[in-house]
C-alpha cells in the first residue's frame, strides 16, 4: 500500500514506560482509506469492503498500536497488523465443500458394529432378553 495513503496519529500511551510515558507520544493510530484507495483493483476492494464492513468508519480502517514503549516499534506493529488484515480481507473465498456420502461397505460396517454393541449390552442385563 502506498505510504501517501496512510494517515498516522500519535498520542500518549498508557502502560509501561516509567517516567517517559508521560512525555512521549508512543501510541500510534494508523488510518487507511479503503474506499478511496487506488492501490487495490476494484474486485479486491469490493471484497475487502464487504468483509471489513463492521470495522470501517466512512470507508476508513483504523489500527491502534500501543503495546511497545517506542513509537517506531508501535508504527511497525500497526503496519504489520494492517497488512495482515488486508491480506485476509482480499483473500479468495475458500472452495465449496463437495457433498459426499459414505460407501455401502462403511454403512454396513457401522450398522454391524452397532448391532454387535447392542447385543453385548442386552446380554449384560439381568433378564438377558
Amino acid at each position: 500500500m502506498p505510504e501517501a495513503e496512510l494517515a498516522w496519529r500519535f498520542s500518549r500511551s498508557s502502560g509501561p514506560g516509567g517516567q517517559g510515558v508521560n512525555t512521549t507520544d508512543s501510541r500510534v493510530e494508523l488510518s487507511f482509506d479503503l474506499l478511496a484507495t487506488g492501490a487495490l483493483p476494484q474486485p479486491l476492494k469490493a471484497r475487502a469492503l464487504e468483509r471489513l464492513g463492521s470495522r470501517l468508519v466512512d470507508g476508513v480502517i483504523t489500527i491502534a498500536a500501543s503495546e511497545h514503549r517506542s513509537q517506531l516499534r508501535n508504527r511497525e506493529a500497526a503496519m504489520v497488523r494492517l497488512a495482515r488484515l488486508l491480506d485476509e480481507a482480499i483473500a479468495p473465498p475458500p472452495k465449496k465443500r463437495r457433498a459426499t456420502k459414505p460407501s455401502k461397505g462403511a454403512v454396513e460396517r457401522r450398522l454391524t458394529a452397532k448391532k454387535h454393541r447392542a447385543d453385548l449390552k442386552r446380554l449384560r442385563r439381568s433378564d438377558g432378553l
